[in-house]
């Protein structure tokens, strides 16, 4: 290595990073939100139309978004076992809807933009503040879903996917860039009339174009991080910088994220992490409910003096099979075996139960006592050594003269 060209190096550096990256990325991607296992999912689009866009679904075909999802979680590339999947879609007239044009016009906001054309032109322009848009949404859930004969679901994962279809003739994004914005409980889409404008991003030289009338794929990249926790191909978790780090390298072709690809389709990154995070999610439920139950055992004197025989012995056993469990989950998830590590990670739970159990009952069995010490006895001994001693040192300072008196030698 030390003898080889400086650009050899280089070159080396550089194709480790690129693989580690490629790793990193497409192998174990970053988990964007916790996803816990629910059996049935539930996707409501809601569009929200004005009078003049309502009849214009190009650019918004539902199938087609219901149908990216549906064909791989009927091939099994999606989906966990025992869990399916449904969409159901809800229309909403922005004319009749107050909470809606409240929402948006308290949401835009406007910037400022320099261009140079004869002379330096300042343009201004707006957007929607998504986290605004949200937070007036979440207030207004239960009168928007009354509102849309929207029906109440009972234990399903629920995930609203709000789109504004507004008859605006000006551009009016997320955030000044977005489409779509996926939130934890729900994904916020807007578009107006305006059919395309110039992102700030280029390929090749060349500027790159958003056609802002078009959202399958943005929904389809904001829903699998919503319902499913799975992040961006250009967005990664960097520990050492302790923040998201972005890199566009891998965002070019078969995904739905970034805007430099036009591909709705899922690749194997994202239905693998979709299954993943949620196994993940669990894994670490898990580990975190026993660091507790041990914390409660340490805290109660340790095992030996908590627990009795019986109880001890139970104990034992019982850990053996959650680590057991735990390591044949971990195994399977490395073999790309999700089904069989949902298997193992849900029968820990009856083994963390019972853990759970057997600490709770052996602490409610412990008794506080109070012991009593008698007095210990007066120390004579020590006293009298004691006082034998002071007594001789007085006796010493004060014969100190005659003691310690110098010898003159005498001529």
């Amino acid at each position: 290595m030390h003898g080889r060209p400086k650009s050899q190096k280089a070159l080396l550096a550089d194709l480790s990073s690129l693989i580690w990256n490629a790793y990193q990325v497409l192998l174990v991607p970053s988990l964007r939100i916790p996803v816990h296992f629910e059996k049935s999912l539930i996707v409501q689009f809601i569009h929200i139309y004005g009078s003049g866009s309502g009849k214009d679904v190009s650019g918004l075909d539902w199938k087609e978004i219901e149908r990216t999802f549906m064909d791989e979680a009927n091939e099994g590339g999606l989906l966990l076992r025992n869990q399916n999947l449904v969409f159901r879609n809800y229309e909403v007239n922005y004319d009749q809807c107050s909470i809606c044009s409240f929402a948006v016009s308290r949401s835009i906001n406007s910037y400022t933009s320099r261009f140079l054309f004869e002379n330096y032109t300042l343009i201004v322009s707006e957007y929607l503040d998504s986290k605004r848009l949200h937070q007036i949404l979440s207030d207004s859930a239960e009168e928007f879903r009354r509102m849309a004969r929207i029906p109440e679901e009972d234990f399903s994962r629920v995930l609203p996917v709000y789109v504004f279809d507004l008859d605006y003739n000006t551009l009016l994004m997320l955030d000044r860039y977005h489409q779509s914005v996926a939130f934890r409980d729900m994904v916020i889409a807007v578009r107006t009339k305006t059919t395309q404008t110039v992102s700030d991003y280029s390929c090749n030289g060349r500027h790159v174009f958003t056609h802002t009338r078009v959202l399958e794929r943005p929904l389809v990249g904001s829903i699998l991080q919503s319902m499913w926790g799975v992040s961006p191909t250009h967005l990664s978790w960097s520990p050492r910088h302790n923040n998201t780090l972005v890199d566009y390298t891998w965002s070019v072709g078969q995904t739905p994220f970034g805007p430099f690809s036009e591909i709705s389709s899922l690749s194997f990154v994202q239905k693998d992490a979709a299954r993943r995070n949620v196994l993940l999610i669990s894994l670490n439920y898990s580990i975190t409910s026993v660091v507790d139950v041990l914390e409660s055992i340490v805290a109660h004197g340790g095992d030996r003096k908590l627990l009795k025989q019986n109880q001890h012995v139970q104990f034992i056993q019982r850990w053996n099979l959650f680590k057991y469990k735990l390591d044949k989950a971990i195994s399977a998830m490395s073999h790309l075996d999700f089904d069989m590590a949902l298997f193992y990670l849900k029968s820990s739970d009856h083994d963390m139960y019972a853990i759970h159990s057997l600490v709770y009952h052996a602490s409610q069995e412990l008794e506080a006592s109070l012991v009593c010490f008698k007095d210990p006895p007066f120390p004579w001994g020590t006293m009298s050594i004691s006082a034998v001693g002071f007594f001789a040192l007085v006796y010493v300072y004060s014969k100190r003269e005659r003691l310690f008196r110098n010898k003159r030698k005498q001529f």
